[in-house]
Protein backbone atom coordinates (compact mmCIF):
# COMPACT_ATOMS: atom_id res chain seq x y z
CA UNK A 1 0.00 0.00 0.00
CA UNK A 2 2.84 2.52 0.92
CA UNK A 3 4.55 1.54 -2.64
CA UNK A 4 1.17 2.47 -3.96
CA UNK A 5 1.00 5.74 -2.00
CA UNK A 6 4.36 6.69 -2.71
CA UNK A 7 4.09 6.03 -6.58
CA UNK A 8 1.40 8.21 -6.86
CA UNK A 9 2.49 11.04 -5.01
CA UNK A 10 5.95 10.84 -7.26
CA UNK A 11 3.94 11.10 -10.84
CA UNK A 12 1.38 13.97 -9.22
CA UNK A 13 4.92 15.72 -8.72
CA UNK A 14 6.47 15.22 -11.72
CA UNK A 15 3.14 16.52 -13.64
CA UNK A 16 1.53 12.95 -14.58
CA UNK A 17 -1.92 13.45 -16.31
CA UNK A 18 -3.99 11.81 -13.57
CA UNK A 19 -4.84 8.65 -15.42
CA UNK A 20 -1.69 7.66 -15.99
CA UNK A 21 -0.81 8.91 -12.36
CA UNK A 22 -3.43 5.84 -11.21
CA UNK A 23 -3.25 3.17 -14.09
CA UNK A 24 0.42 3.31 -14.11
CA UNK A 25 0.90 2.95 -10.59
CA UNK A 26 -1.89 0.78 -10.10
CA UNK A 27 -0.03 -1.15 -13.03
CA UNK A 28 3.22 -1.18 -11.61
CA UNK A 29 2.14 -2.27 -8.21
CA UNK A 30 0.43 -5.56 -9.75
CA UNK A 31 3.71 -6.23 -11.62
CA UNK A 32 6.00 -6.13 -8.63
CA UNK A 33 3.73 -7.30 -5.96
CA UNK A 34 1.86 -10.20 -7.88
CA UNK A 35 3.66 -10.73 -10.63
CA UNK A 36 0.81 -14.01 -12.19
CA UNK A 37 -1.81 -11.48 -11.62
CA UNK A 38 -4.18 -11.44 -14.48
CA UNK A 39 -4.38 -7.92 -16.13
CA UNK A 40 -7.28 -8.64 -17.88
CA UNK A 41 -8.96 -7.83 -14.67
CA UNK A 42 -8.04 -4.36 -14.74
CA UNK A 43 -9.61 -3.76 -18.07
CA UNK A 44 -12.85 -5.22 -17.17
CA UNK A 45 -12.97 -3.00 -13.94
CA UNK A 46 -11.88 0.19 -15.96
CA UNK A 47 -14.90 -1.59 -18.14
CA UNK A 48 -17.33 -1.37 -15.42
CA UNK A 49 -16.61 2.07 -14.56
CA UNK A 50 -18.25 3.21 -17.71
CA UNK A 51 -20.71 1.77 -18.30
CA UNK A 52 -24.08 2.49 -16.25
CA UNK A 53 -26.69 4.09 -18.45
CA UNK A 54 -26.78 7.22 -16.02
CA UNK A 55 -23.42 8.08 -17.53
CA UNK A 56 -24.62 8.90 -20.78
CA UNK A 57 -25.96 12.31 -19.52
CA UNK A 58 -22.26 13.21 -19.05
CA UNK A 59 -21.46 14.02 -22.55
CA UNK A 60 -24.70 15.61 -23.09
CA UNK A 61 -24.24 18.02 -20.54
CA UNK A 62 -20.29 18.33 -21.85
CA UNK A 63 -21.65 19.48 -24.99
CA UNK A 64 -24.23 21.18 -24.38
CA UNK A 65 -21.99 23.73 -22.37
CA UNK A 66 -19.59 23.61 -25.25
CA UNK A 67 -22.38 24.67 -27.91
CA UNK A 68 -23.17 27.52 -25.04
CA UNK A 69 -19.64 28.91 -24.21
CA UNK A 70 -18.61 29.29 -27.86
CA UNK A 71 -21.69 31.44 -28.66
CA UNK A 72 -23.05 34.29 -27.26
CA UNK A 73 -25.04 33.26 -24.54
CA UNK A 74 -22.55 33.89 -21.69
CA UNK A 75 -22.15 37.39 -22.72
CA UNK A 76 -25.95 38.27 -22.92
CA UNK A 77 -26.56 36.47 -19.14
CA UNK A 78 -23.60 38.41 -17.93
CA UNK A 79 -24.86 41.65 -19.48
CA UNK A 80 -28.39 40.99 -17.50
CA UNK A 81 -27.49 40.55 -14.36
CA UNK A 82 -24.97 43.56 -14.39
CA UNK A 83 -27.99 45.91 -16.11
CA UNK A 84 -29.60 45.07 -12.48
CA UNK A 85 -26.27 45.09 -9.86
CA UNK A 86 -23.66 46.50 -11.33
CA UNK A 87 -24.03 50.08 -9.86
CA UNK A 88 -24.52 48.84 -6.17
CA UNK A 89 -21.40 48.51 -4.24
CA UNK A 90 -19.41 45.04 -5.02
CA UNK A 91 -22.04 45.15 -8.32
CA UNK A 92 -19.26 43.98 -11.03
CA UNK A 93 -18.27 40.85 -8.24
CA UNK A 94 -21.62 39.98 -7.92
CA UNK A 95 -22.31 39.92 -11.46
CA UNK A 96 -19.33 37.42 -11.57
CA UNK A 97 -20.96 35.26 -8.80
CA UNK A 98 -24.64 35.57 -10.11
CA UNK A 99 -23.05 34.78 -13.44
CA UNK A 100 -21.46 31.51 -12.58
CA UNK A 101 -24.38 30.64 -10.72
CA UNK A 102 -27.05 30.55 -13.62
CA UNK A 103 -23.83 29.39 -15.83
CA UNK A 104 -23.69 26.39 -13.40
CA UNK A 105 -27.39 25.85 -14.43
CA UNK A 106 -25.87 25.18 -18.13
CA UNK A 107 -22.56 23.43 -18.05
CA UNK A 108 -22.37 21.57 -14.80
CA UNK A 109 -18.72 21.89 -14.81
CA UNK A 110 -16.26 24.45 -12.77
CA UNK A 111 -13.57 24.58 -15.88
CA UNK A 112 -16.39 25.41 -18.03
CA UNK A 113 -17.77 27.99 -16.06
CA UNK A 114 -14.05 29.74 -14.97
CA UNK A 115 -13.05 29.71 -18.81
CA UNK A 116 -16.62 31.28 -19.55
CA UNK A 117 -17.86 33.31 -16.94
CA UNK A 118 -13.87 34.42 -16.17
CA UNK A 119 -12.21 35.21 -19.37
CA UNK A 120 -15.38 38.15 -19.59
CA UNK A 121 -15.31 38.96 -16.19
CA UNK A 122 -11.83 39.77 -15.41
CA UNK A 123 -11.04 42.60 -17.83
CA UNK A 124 -13.99 43.95 -16.49
CA UNK A 125 -12.89 43.49 -12.52
CA UNK A 126 -9.52 44.69 -13.16
CA UNK A 127 -10.26 47.69 -15.08
CA UNK A 128 -12.45 48.92 -11.79
CA UNK A 129 -9.17 48.61 -9.71
CA UNK A 130 -10.08 44.94 -8.27
CA UNK A 131 -6.29 43.38 -7.22
CA UNK A 132 -5.68 40.78 -9.80
CA UNK A 133 -5.63 38.00 -6.93
CA UNK A 134 -9.37 38.75 -5.67
CA UNK A 135 -10.20 38.65 -9.33
CA UNK A 136 -8.78 35.08 -9.58
CA UNK A 137 -10.18 33.59 -6.32
CA UNK A 138 -13.59 34.97 -6.88
CA UNK A 139 -13.84 33.23 -10.41
CA UNK A 140 -12.22 29.74 -9.46
CA UNK A 141 -14.49 29.65 -6.46
CA UNK A 142 -18.05 30.89 -7.41
CA UNK A 143 -17.26 28.20 -10.16
CA UNK A 144 -17.79 25.78 -7.70
CA UNK A 145 -21.42 27.00 -7.38
CA UNK A 146 -21.59 25.11 -10.84
CA UNK A 147 -20.60 21.71 -8.94
CA UNK A 148 -23.60 21.81 -7.30
CA UNK A 149 -26.32 23.73 -9.62
CA UNK A 150 -27.79 20.97 -12.11
CA UNK A 151 -26.62 19.93 -13.84
CA UNK A 152 -23.60 18.80 -11.94
CA UNK A 153 -21.54 15.95 -13.22
CA UNK A 154 -20.25 15.39 -9.78
CA UNK A 155 -23.84 14.63 -8.85
CA UNK A 156 -23.99 12.30 -11.94
CA UNK A 157 -20.70 10.28 -10.63
CA UNK A 158 -21.79 10.30 -6.77
CA UNK A 159 -25.42 9.17 -7.80
CA UNK A 160 -23.93 6.09 -10.01
CA UNK A 161 -21.44 5.26 -7.63
CA UNK A 162 -23.90 4.87 -4.79
CA UNK A 163 -27.11 4.03 -6.55
CA UNK A 164 -28.91 7.16 -5.19
CA UNK A 165 -31.15 8.93 -7.34
CA UNK A 166 -29.62 12.00 -9.97
CA UNK A 167 -32.74 13.55 -10.04
CA UNK A 168 -32.86 13.99 -6.50
CA UNK A 169 -28.99 14.63 -5.72
CA UNK A 170 -29.54 17.50 -8.80
CA UNK A 171 -32.71 19.22 -7.05
CA UNK A 172 -31.02 19.02 -3.42
CA UNK A 173 -28.39 21.07 -4.67
CA UNK A 174 -30.33 24.43 -5.55
CA UNK A 175 -30.51 25.35 -1.75
CA UNK A 176 -26.75 25.43 -1.01
CA UNK A 177 -25.97 26.68 -4.36
CA UNK A 178 -28.11 29.48 -3.85
CA UNK A 179 -27.02 29.81 0.14
CA UNK A 180 -23.05 30.03 -1.37
CA UNK A 181 -24.35 32.53 -3.69
CA UNK A 182 -25.68 34.73 -0.86
CA UNK A 183 -22.57 34.64 1.13
CA UNK A 184 -20.39 35.52 -1.67
CA UNK A 185 -22.13 38.46 -2.69
CA UNK A 186 -22.41 39.67 0.93
CA UNK A 187 -18.73 38.89 0.93
CA UNK A 188 -17.84 40.83 -2.12
CA UNK A 189 -20.19 43.53 -0.81
CA UNK A 190 -18.51 44.70 1.89
CA UNK A 191 -15.02 44.11 0.76
CA UNK A 192 -16.15 46.51 -2.40
CA UNK A 193 -17.56 49.23 -0.28
CA UNK A 194 -14.17 48.77 2.28
CA UNK A 195 -12.28 49.35 -1.03
CA UNK A 196 -14.51 51.83 -2.68
CA UNK A 197 -14.39 50.04 -5.55
CA UNK A 198 -16.54 48.16 -8.10
CA UNK A 199 -19.18 50.15 -8.73
CA UNK A 200 -21.13 51.34 -12.49
CA UNK A 201 -23.09 53.29 -13.74
CA UNK A 202 -26.80 52.82 -12.94
CA UNK A 203 -28.36 51.62 -15.88
CA UNK A 204 -31.58 53.42 -16.88
CA UNK A 205 -34.72 50.68 -17.46
CA UNK A 206 -34.72 50.81 -20.76
CA UNK A 207 -31.12 49.44 -20.75
CA UNK A 208 -32.35 46.93 -18.39
CA UNK A 209 -35.18 45.83 -20.73
CA UNK A 210 -32.92 45.25 -23.71
CA UNK A 211 -30.80 43.08 -21.45
CA UNK A 212 -33.53 41.14 -19.95
CA UNK A 213 -34.75 40.39 -23.64
CA UNK A 214 -30.87 39.49 -24.93
CA UNK A 215 -30.73 37.57 -21.92
CA UNK A 216 -33.74 36.31 -20.47
CA UNK A 217 -33.44 32.98 -23.32
CA UNK A 218 -30.66 31.59 -21.29
CA UNK A 219 -32.60 31.60 -17.72
CA UNK A 220 -34.55 28.48 -20.34
CA UNK A 221 -31.59 25.79 -19.60
CA UNK A 222 -32.44 25.68 -15.72
CA UNK A 223 -36.20 25.93 -16.67
CA UNK A 224 -36.12 22.76 -18.55
CA UNK A 225 -33.69 21.37 -16.67
CA UNK A 226 -34.78 21.75 -12.72
CA UNK A 227 -38.72 22.34 -13.86
CA UNK A 228 -38.38 18.69 -15.71
CA UNK A 229 -36.63 16.87 -13.26
CA UNK A 230 -38.93 18.54 -10.73
CA UNK A 231 -42.05 18.04 -12.24
CA UNK A 232 -41.26 14.37 -13.16
CA UNK A 233 -41.55 15.31 -16.84
CA UNK A 234 -37.76 14.48 -17.82
CA UNK A 235 -35.62 11.90 -16.35
CA UNK A 236 -32.24 13.33 -15.68
CA UNK A 237 -30.75 11.60 -19.22
CA UNK A 238 -33.52 13.24 -20.64
CA UNK A 239 -33.15 16.54 -19.22
CA UNK A 240 -29.44 16.31 -20.69
CA UNK A 241 -30.42 15.66 -24.06
CA UNK A 242 -33.53 18.63 -24.39
CA UNK A 243 -30.77 20.83 -22.94
CA UNK A 244 -28.32 20.35 -26.01
CA UNK A 245 -31.60 20.73 -28.20
CA UNK A 246 -32.34 24.25 -26.47
CA UNK A 247 -28.86 24.63 -26.76
CA UNK A 248 -29.08 24.75 -30.62
CA UNK A 249 -31.94 26.23 -31.10
CA UNK A 250 -30.41 29.03 -28.78
CA UNK A 251 -27.33 29.55 -30.67
CA UNK A 252 -28.29 28.83 -33.69
CA UNK A 253 -32.04 30.93 -34.37
CA UNK A 254 -31.83 33.36 -31.54
CA UNK A 255 -28.22 34.61 -30.86
CA UNK A 256 -27.40 33.59 -34.85
CA UNK A 257 -23.75 32.67 -33.28
CA UNK A 258 -23.12 29.09 -34.19
CA UNK A 259 -21.60 28.09 -37.55
CA UNK A 260 -21.20 24.76 -39.23
CA UNK A 261 -17.51 24.63 -38.24
CA UNK A 262 -18.21 25.66 -35.10
CA UNK A 263 -20.34 23.12 -34.42
CA UNK A 264 -17.74 20.67 -35.72
CA UNK A 265 -15.17 22.19 -33.56
CA UNK A 266 -17.74 21.64 -30.35
CA UNK A 267 -18.63 18.02 -30.87
CA UNK A 268 -14.93 17.90 -31.61
CA UNK A 269 -14.01 19.43 -28.08
CA UNK A 270 -16.96 17.44 -26.27
CA UNK A 271 -15.13 14.15 -27.81
CA UNK A 272 -11.87 14.92 -26.00
CA UNK A 273 -13.02 16.17 -22.82
CA UNK A 274 -15.43 13.29 -22.22
CA UNK A 275 -13.08 10.58 -23.28
CA UNK A 276 -10.67 12.89 -20.64
CA UNK A 277 -14.22 11.87 -17.72
CA UNK A 278 -14.53 8.36 -18.75
CA UNK A 279 -10.94 7.30 -18.51
CA UNK A 280 -11.12 8.84 -14.91
CA UNK A 281 -13.73 7.03 -14.31
CA UNK A 282 -12.59 4.02 -15.29
CA UNK A 283 -9.45 4.56 -13.93
CA UNK A 284 -11.25 5.34 -10.54
CA UNK A 285 -13.11 2.45 -10.77
CA UNK A 286 -10.00 0.10 -11.21
CA UNK A 287 -8.40 1.56 -7.90
CA UNK A 288 -11.61 1.01 -6.07
CA UNK A 289 -11.79 -2.27 -6.72
CA UNK A 290 -7.83 -2.43 -6.26
CA UNK A 291 -8.41 -1.18 -2.15
CA UNK A 292 -11.18 -3.20 -1.91
CA UNK A 293 -9.39 -6.39 -3.12
CA UNK A 294 -6.73 -5.58 -0.50
CA UNK A 295 -8.94 -4.91 2.20
CA UNK A 296 -7.45 -1.49 2.71
CA UNK A 297 -10.31 0.00 4.00
CA UNK A 298 -10.91 -2.58 6.52
CA UNK A 299 -7.20 -1.96 8.02
CA UNK A 300 -7.54 1.72 7.63
CA UNK A 301 -11.10 3.06 7.92
CA UNK A 302 -12.41 1.02 10.56
CA UNK A 303 -10.24 1.80 13.43
CA UNK A 304 -11.30 5.75 13.09
CA UNK A 305 -15.20 5.39 13.04
CA UNK A 306 -14.96 2.52 15.84
CA UNK A 307 -17.49 -0.17 16.58
CA UNK A 308 -20.85 2.30 16.83
CA UNK A 309 -20.43 5.18 15.10
CA UNK A 310 -22.57 8.08 15.35
CA UNK A 311 -23.73 10.52 12.10
CA UNK A 312 -21.72 13.53 13.47
CA UNK A 313 -18.57 10.88 13.65
CA UNK A 314 -19.63 9.68 9.86
CA UNK A 315 -20.34 13.18 8.26
CA UNK A 316 -17.33 14.74 9.99
CA UNK A 317 -14.67 12.14 9.03
CA UNK A 318 -15.99 11.79 5.38
CA UNK A 319 -16.22 15.61 5.10
CA UNK A 320 -12.54 15.90 5.96
CA UNK A 321 -11.46 12.87 4.17
CA UNK A 322 -12.77 14.39 0.78
CA UNK A 323 -11.94 17.66 1.28
CA UNK A 324 -8.42 16.59 1.47
CA UNK A 325 -8.29 14.14 -1.22
CA UNK A 326 -9.48 16.60 -3.22
CA UNK A 327 -6.89 18.92 -2.70
CA UNK A 328 -5.02 16.00 -4.62
CA UNK A 329 -6.70 14.59 -7.38
CA UNK A 330 -9.28 15.08 -9.41
CA UNK A 331 -13.37 14.94 -7.89
CA UNK A 332 -14.46 12.48 -10.37
CA UNK A 333 -11.53 9.68 -8.83
CA UNK A 334 -12.20 10.98 -5.46
CA UNK A 335 -15.45 10.16 -5.39
CA UNK A 336 -15.12 7.05 -7.18
CA UNK A 337 -12.31 5.67 -4.89
CA UNK A 338 -13.75 6.77 -1.34
CA UNK A 339 -17.11 6.14 -1.74
CA UNK A 340 -17.66 2.51 -1.65
CA UNK A 341 -14.83 2.56 1.51
CA UNK A 342 -17.37 4.68 2.85
CA UNK A 343 -20.84 3.08 2.14
CA UNK A 344 -21.31 0.41 5.09
CA UNK A 345 -20.81 2.77 7.88
CA UNK A 346 -23.14 5.17 5.78
CA UNK A 347 -25.66 2.76 5.77
CA UNK A 348 -25.26 1.60 9.62
CA UNK A 349 -26.03 5.31 10.70
CA UNK A 350 -28.90 5.50 8.53
CA UNK A 351 -27.15 9.32 6.98
CA UNK A 352 -29.48 10.42 3.71
CA UNK A 353 -27.12 9.56 0.91
CA UNK A 354 -28.94 12.53 -0.50
CA UNK A 355 -27.67 14.76 1.67
CA UNK A 356 -23.86 13.31 1.83
CA UNK A 357 -24.26 13.49 -1.97
CA UNK A 358 -24.53 17.35 -1.45
CA UNK A 359 -21.87 17.36 1.63
CA UNK A 360 -19.39 14.95 -1.00
CA UNK A 361 -19.60 16.96 -3.83
CA UNK A 362 -18.98 20.47 -2.05
CA UNK A 363 -16.18 19.12 -0.52
CA UNK A 364 -15.16 18.39 -4.11
CA UNK A 365 -15.88 21.84 -5.42
CA UNK A 366 -13.81 23.48 -1.83
CA UNK A 367 -11.31 21.17 -2.81
CA UNK A 368 -10.79 21.52 -6.42
CA UNK A 369 -10.11 25.52 -5.54
CA UNK A 370 -7.84 24.78 -2.87
CA UNK A 371 -3.83 24.46 -2.87
CA UNK A 372 -1.87 22.21 -3.48
CA UNK A 373 -3.56 20.74 -6.44
CA UNK A 374 -6.78 22.15 -6.88
CA UNK A 375 -7.76 21.23 -10.61
CA UNK A 376 -9.61 24.79 -10.60
CA UNK A 377 -5.97 26.11 -9.30
CA UNK A 378 -4.48 25.33 -12.69
CA UNK A 379 -7.48 25.71 -14.82
CA UNK A 380 -7.21 29.37 -13.71
CA UNK A 381 -3.48 29.31 -14.30
CA UNK A 382 -3.66 28.11 -18.44
CA UNK A 383 -6.66 30.17 -19.21
CA UNK A 384 -5.22 33.58 -17.14
CA UNK A 385 -1.22 32.71 -17.58
CA UNK A 386 -1.12 34.08 -14.16
CA UNK A 387 1.46 32.85 -11.21
CA UNK A 388 0.49 29.91 -9.24
CA UNK A 389 0.68 31.92 -5.67
CA UNK A 390 -1.37 35.04 -7.54
CA UNK A 391 -3.89 32.54 -8.06
CA UNK A 392 -4.10 31.31 -4.49
CA UNK A 393 -3.45 34.43 -2.37
CA UNK A 394 -6.94 35.40 -1.97
CA UNK A 395 -8.82 32.11 -1.75
CA UNK A 396 -9.17 31.78 2.28
CA UNK A 397 -12.24 33.99 2.96
CA UNK A 398 -14.27 32.37 -0.28
CA UNK A 399 -12.76 28.62 1.31
CA UNK A 400 -13.59 29.81 4.91
CA UNK A 401 -17.26 30.63 3.64
CA UNK A 402 -17.64 27.27 1.69
CA UNK A 403 -16.84 25.24 4.91
CA UNK A 404 -18.96 27.37 6.90
CA UNK A 405 -21.94 26.18 4.50
CA UNK A 406 -20.92 22.24 5.10
CA UNK A 407 -21.20 23.11 8.85
CA UNK A 408 -24.78 24.49 8.31
CA UNK A 409 -26.00 22.20 6.32
CA UNK A 410 -24.80 19.53 8.67
CA UNK A 411 -27.13 20.78 10.81
CA UNK A 412 -29.95 21.96 9.29
CA UNK A 413 -29.95 19.41 6.32
CA UNK A 414 -33.64 20.47 4.84
CA UNK A 415 -31.96 23.11 3.26
CA UNK A 416 -30.91 20.57 0.95
CA UNK A 417 -33.22 18.12 1.24
CA UNK A 418 -36.74 20.26 0.88
CA UNK A 419 -36.56 20.00 -2.97
CA UNK A 420 -36.19 16.37 -3.01
CA UNK A 421 -38.12 15.76 -0.66
CA UNK A 422 -41.78 17.76 -2.42
CA UNK A 423 -40.73 16.53 -6.02
CA UNK A 424 -42.21 14.04 -8.03
CA UNK A 425 -40.02 11.95 -7.95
Amino acid sequence: MLFLAMSMIVKLLLGFPFMLLILGSLTLYLMIYMPHFNMIVVIQQVRTGILPPALVAVPMFILGASIITSGDAASKLINMVKAFVGHIPGGLPITTNASCTLFGAVSGSTQATVAAIGGTMRPMLLKAGYPSSFTLALIINSSDIAFLIPPSIGFIVYGVVTSTSIGRLFLAGVGPGILIFFLFSLYCYFYSKRRNVGQLPKATWEERKTAVREGLPVMGFPLIIIGGIYGGIFSPTEAAAAAVAYALILESFVYRKLTVSGLVKTFLDTGVITGVVFILVGAGQALSWLLAFLRIPQQLVAPLFGADPTYATVVLIVVVAYFIACMFVDPIVAIYVLSPVFAPYVLQTGVDPVLLGVLIVLQCAIGSATPPFGVDIFTAQLIFRRPYLEVIKSTPPFIIILIFVTIVLAMFPQIALFLPNTALL
